[in-house]
């Protein structure tokens, strides 16, 4: 169905929102041309943030806006762009929907597809840090490696042998950027081009070759259906079958981008259905919600049902509900899983061969070229930086047991640090750029108890950090995440770095911090 042939609703929750923002910036009589009137405070404040992904273009942006404008973002590759950067194999795409994964203050009406291509997303980026003139901001080719906090600042080093110090410190690292390697013997002995999706090989080609993938996440599921007719033939090595929600991806039409273009509003209506969908039925469904859950998981069944032949479905089938893992979503894999040079091996790897992958029955298969889809640490965020806070505690010592943050953004002991899409972030099946908005807007109200004077240092209580992680724990009780499946959602301890509780109340907890739960030093 096109899209314009929908009924728009109107966005009550952006438009209350703003209110919310304006009135606020009134009351704390932030406006950009006061604080110019004033001498600039925010220029006199030093800030580094840390990387140049989607959460370090937004900060940079944002803290302009308030009048913030000494600030450095080092990006430790030669470009921006994140995730979106890394990423560059065949068949890439977003598994948001194009008009809600963007920044709120900046639609697009040129998106080519329901769900954009990985190179478009990486291009939009590009053009809003030109628009806004991040780049000037960016250091390239700079990799923090350490950040301490000492007598009131923090002292970063870079790689290169780099020293800055600043007032704040906004680790905008993201989530999934560090490649996870499987534990297989002889992976370094195979003979022919072999590498991380995250690390494509653009020069190896893969027409008429005998192509091996290595796991079944959304990676794999989307790199099979676009190399499928080029190829000899796929071998795609399954652990973990997984549910696959059927959701197809057409293009807009000239008339439809037209329409994008000629009202701004429509625009608005397209990205607000979508975040109310996202929040009312994925966000919903994985926090038990059993109505949303069967209608998900009926949705997957009858997408599998659609496999032919009884020994692949089998092969195919999860033993696990719908959701326990990140959800996939695709029209095109089971077509191309159910072709005749395809293969689904579901017998354990023993070991890589020069020639191949060999499984556990003895059976080599024959490769020409061998990719490793095995996805990312998603429980990396800072790492590998040695950052250390007060006392000479550092944030790997810290996190231990465990990466716990006070409402995924800031940690005890660590004043003036703030995170970015830090643990217990509501990133499951959700647009992480809607996140990312409403954390920094909530960083930058803590940054303006400072800018303004009352206070030099802000940082979360222990106590209050400890009864957040408590309720966390409790309420994933109830949460598909913890109901018995392996995902990269769960830490080393076992704790699920997810949010148990619904999108509203992380709209609620982001709208003004509790500052009694923030200790505030003169």
């Amino acid at each position: 169905m096109s899209i314009l042939a929908t009924q728009p609703k109107r966005c009550k929750f952006a438009t209350a929102w703003q209110r919310y923002v304006n009135r606020l910036k009134e009351s704390m009589n932030i406006q950009h041309s006061e604080i110019k009137a004033a001498g600039g405070k925010g220029e006199l404040l030093r800030i580094a943030i840390i990387g140049a992904g989607m959460s370090g273009i937004l900060t940079a942006i944002k803290l302009r806006e308030a009048g913030y404008t000494n600030f450095t973002i080092y990006e430790k590759a030669d470009r921006l762009g994140g995730t979106w950067r890394e990423n560059t194999y065949p068949g890439l795409s977003c598994d948001v929907p194009s008009h809600l994964y963007r920044y709120s203050f900046e639609p697009n009406p040129n998106w080519s597809k329901l769900f954009s291509p990985g190179q478009e997303i990486w291009e939009y980026f590009d053009g809003v840090a030109k628009k806004y003139d991040v780049a000037s901001s960016i250091e390239y080719n700079k990799e923090v490696t350490k950040s301490e906090y000492k007598n009131g600042k923090w002292y970063l080093e870079t790689a290169d042998g780099g020293r800055d110090t600043v007032d704040f410190v906004i680790a905008a690292t993201g989530v999934l950027h560090h490649p996870v390697f499987p534990d297989i013997d002889g992976l370094g002995s195979f003979e022919g081009p072999c590498f991380h999706s995250a690390q494509w090989d653009h020069n190896a080609s893969l027409e008429g070759k005998r192509v091996g993938i290595i796991g079944t996440g959304s990676t794999a599921i989307q790199i099979v259906p676009a190399i499928i007719d080029e190829v000899e033939k796929v071998s795609l090595f399954q652990r973990t079958p997984q549910w696959v929600l059927p959701l197809p991806n057409p293009e807009f039409s000239d008339e439809e981008k037209q329409a994008f273009r000629n009202s701004p509003e429509l625009m608005e209506d397209v990205y607000c259905q979508a975040r109310d969908q996202f929040s009312g039925s994925f966000s919903e469904a994985v926090i038990g919600d059993k109505t949303q859950m069967e209608e998900i998981g009926a949705l997957c069944q009858g997408n599998l049902e659609t496999v032919q032949d009884p020994e692949l479905r089998e092969k195919l089938t999860p033993n696990y509900q719908a959701m326990c893992k990140r959800l996939i979503m695709s029209n095109d894999f089971y077509p191309a899983i159910q072709k005749p040079n395809a293969d689904v091996v579901t017998e354990g790897i023993e070991r890589i061969e020069a020639g191949g992958v060999r499984t556990r029955d003895g059976v080599l298969h024959e490769l020409d070229v061998l990719v490793i889809a095995t996805g990312f640490d998603g429980h990396a965020f800072t790492g590998p930086m040695n950052i250390i806070g007060r006392n000479g505690t550092s944030l790997e010592e810290t996190w231990a047991n465990g990466k716990e943050a006070y409402r995924s953004v800031a940690v005890p002991d660590f004043p003036n640090f703030f995170l970015l899409c830090g643990p217990n972030s509501p990133i499951g099946n959700f647009s992480l750029i809607l996140i990312s908005e409403m954390q920094v807007d909530y960083v930058m109200q803590l940054m303006d108890l400072v800018r303004d004077g009352t206070y030099r240092e802000v940082a979360a209580t222990k106590d209050a950090t400890d009864r957040f992680n408590a309720d966390i724990k409790e309420a994933m009780k109830g949460t598909i995440w913890v109901s018995g499946c392996k995902s990269w959602y769960i830490d080393k301890h076992g704790n699920a770095a997810m949010w148990p509780w619904s999108f509203q109340k992380f709209v609620e907890d982001m709208k003004q911090p509790l500052l009694e739960e923030f200790e505030l030093n003169h």
